[in-house]
């Protein structure tokens, strides 16, 4: 019985399928070693990776030379991370027409796989890789804050804040300090000069906060104000009036 015939009809994927793939080096190390041994102890297998290397040959003829586009060469160093601008050219795998006439001839390799398998390639020659220029990277810069002290009674920070006038927020970060024995919770106050306290929300003694900022508060955060901080019951201060000791401030930086 033929080799063929025989793997076809009864062994799938067969003999045949299995010279192709080893031709076109797709198998794996233990299955290219057993192809290997294969082709030197069976004459009727050793044909067939003859019959494909043949039919491959051909093909590769038949494929014209490319030439690699001067700007694939920046687009893959901005792709793998690195600078798209390099001090020389670029010479050697990437411009060499060696390489793509490869490249070319194992795309047709693997269209005779998809032949093989019932599935007809698309007619027409193998385009060439079009190459897209690489798009600036835009880096979008946030806007530096600037930063204001509340210190303690003895001078160490209690907490630090930054003010979004953009997004009317009063960013805080506590430096962390036990809970109070009482139970009592941190509350943010805006003193404006020569004006009652404001509250602004309750903060956390441990962790970073964001509090939003009402239009008319917002007017009143600027230079010459105050910002403090109480220790009120939980839930914050009844009537919004502060109700407990300072135990934080600091003058408002723009």
């Amino acid at each position: 019985m033929d080799i063929r015939e025989h793997d076809i009809d009864r062994e799938p994927p067969g003999a045949d399928v299995q010279a192709g793939e080893y031709v076109l080096g797709v198998l794996d190390e233990r299955e290219r070693r057993l192809a290997e041994l294969r082709v030197e102890t069976d004459p009727a297998f050793a044909r067939l990776v003859g019959d494909w290397q043949r039919r491959l040959a051909a093909l590769i003829e038949e494929i014209e030379p490319v030439a690699a586009p001067a700007q694939l060469w920046p687009r893959l160093r901005v792709r793998l991370g690195w600078s798209p601008v390099q001090g020389e050219r670029p010479r050697g795998l990437w411009h060499s027409a060696g390489f793509w006439r490869g490249a070319a001839a194992a795309a047709a390799a693997l269209a005779v796989v998809a032949w093989w398998s019932g599935r007809a390639p698309a007619p027409g020659p193998v385009a060439p890789p079009v190459a897209v220029a690489p798009s600036p990277q835009v880096i979008e810069h946030q806007p530096a804050f600037p930063v204001t002290r509340l210190a303690r009674d003895d001078g160490s920070a209690g907490w630090l804040a930054s003010i979004d006038l953009r997004h009317a927020k009063v960013m805080t970060m506590a430096v962390p300090t036990p809970e109070d024995p009482q139970g009592r919770v941190a509350e943010l106050w805006l003193i404006p000069k020569g004006e009652a306290p404001r509250s602004l929300g309750l903060i956390s003694t441990e962790w970073a906060d964001s509090l939003k900022v009402s239009p008319e508060a917002l007017s009143k955060l600027a230079a010459g104000a105050t910002l403090a901080i109480t220790l009120e019951p939980p839930g914050g201060a009844p009537h919004g009036v502060p109700t407990g000791p300072i135990v934080a401030k600091g003058n408002i930086a723009l």
